[in-house]
C-alpha cells in the first residue's frame, strides 16, 4: 500500500490498472492450475472405472458358479483328438470328420469355460494388483501344464479388492460364503438352428397360406361365374 500513489488522477489510475493487471495473471494462472488439476482427476477416474468394470467382469468370470465343477478343464480339441486316436477304437469306428464322442455339448462348455477363464486372467494381469498378478500368472501356468485349476483364492482376492474400491463394507467374517468358480456358459448353437428352423417353417407356412388365398379367390371367382349363366338360364 506505500506504493501506491493516490496524488493525482493520472496517478491513481495507472494504479488501478496495474492493479487490474496483476489480479487478472493471478486469477488465470489459478484458472489453468485448477483446469490442469480437474483433467488429470477426470483422467485418473477414467482409469479407476475401467479398471474397475474389467476387474468386475473378470470376477464375474471367475467366480459365478456355487455348484457343479469349480475347476477349469484345460483340455482343447486337439487333446481330445489325439485321446481319441490313441485310444484302442476300431478302424471303421474311427471319423474323423465327425465329433468323437468327447465332444459333447458338456465338453464343449468346459472349453467356452476355459477360454472365459484365460481372458479374465489376461485381464487380471494386465490391470490387477501385485497379489491378484500373482495368483493370474500362477494359474495361466497351470493352465498351461495341463492341469485343473481352481480359481476360489484369487476370487477373494478380486471381490475384496472391489468392495474396498467401492467403499463397502468388508465381507463379514461369519459369512459361510462357499467356494466359487468359473460360471458357466451357454452357446448360442442351438438357438441360431432352431432360428433357422423357425425361418425355414415360415417360409412354407406363407406359402401355403398365399397358395390357399389364391385357390380362394378362384374358387369364389368361379362360383361367381357359374351363377351368372344359372341366372342368365333361367331368364
Amino acid at each position: 500500500m506505500r506504493n501506491l500513489d493516490f496524488s493525482s488522477w493520472h496517478a491513481l489510475l495507472s494504479t488501478l490498472v496495474g492493479l487490474a493487471a496483476i489480479t487478472l495473471i493471478g486469477v488465470g494462472l489459478r484458472l489453468l492450475v485448477m483446469q490442469s488439476l480437474q483433467q488429470r482427476r477426470e483422467r485418473q477416474n477414467r482409469q479407476i472405472n475401467e479398471r474397475l468394470r474389467t476387474l468386475i467382469a473378470a470376477y464375474k468370470t471367475l467366480g459365478g458358479s456355487f455348484t457343479g465343477s469349480l475347476l477349469v478343464d484345460p483340455t482343447h480339441l486337439r487333446d481330445v483328438r489325439r485321446r481319441g486316436t490313441n485310444a484302442n477304437v476300431p478302424a471303421d469306428a474311427a471319423t474323423p470328420d465327425l465329433p468323437a464322442a468327447d465332444e459333447t455339448s458338456g465338453s464343449d462348455r468346459a472349453r467356452r469355460i476355459r477360454d472365459a477363464v484365460e481372458a479374465a486372467l489376461s485381464d487380471i494381469i494386465l490391470l490387477g494388483t501385485e497379489d491378484q498378478v500373482q495368483l493370474a500368472a500362477r494359474a495361466a501356468a497351470e493352465l498351461v501344464a495341463g492341469r485343473p485349476v481352481h480359481t476360489h483364492d484369487l476370487v477373494i482376492s478380486l471381490r475384496d479388492f472391489i468392495r474396498n474400491a467401492l467403499d463397502l463394507d468388508p465381507v463379514p467374517a461369519d459369512a459361510a460364503i462357499p467356494k466359487q468358480g468359473p460360471a458357466r456358459t451357454q452357446g448360442s448353437r442351438g438357438k441360431g438352428e432352431g432360428g433357422k428352423d423357425d425361418a425355414r417353417g415360415g417360409k412354407p407356412g406363407g406359402g401355403g397360406g398365399g397358395m390357399g388365398a389364391g385357390m380362394g379367390v378362384c374358387m369364389g371367382m368361379g362360383v361367381g361365374v357359374h351363377g351368372l349363366d344359372i341366372d342368365e338360364d333361367h331368364h
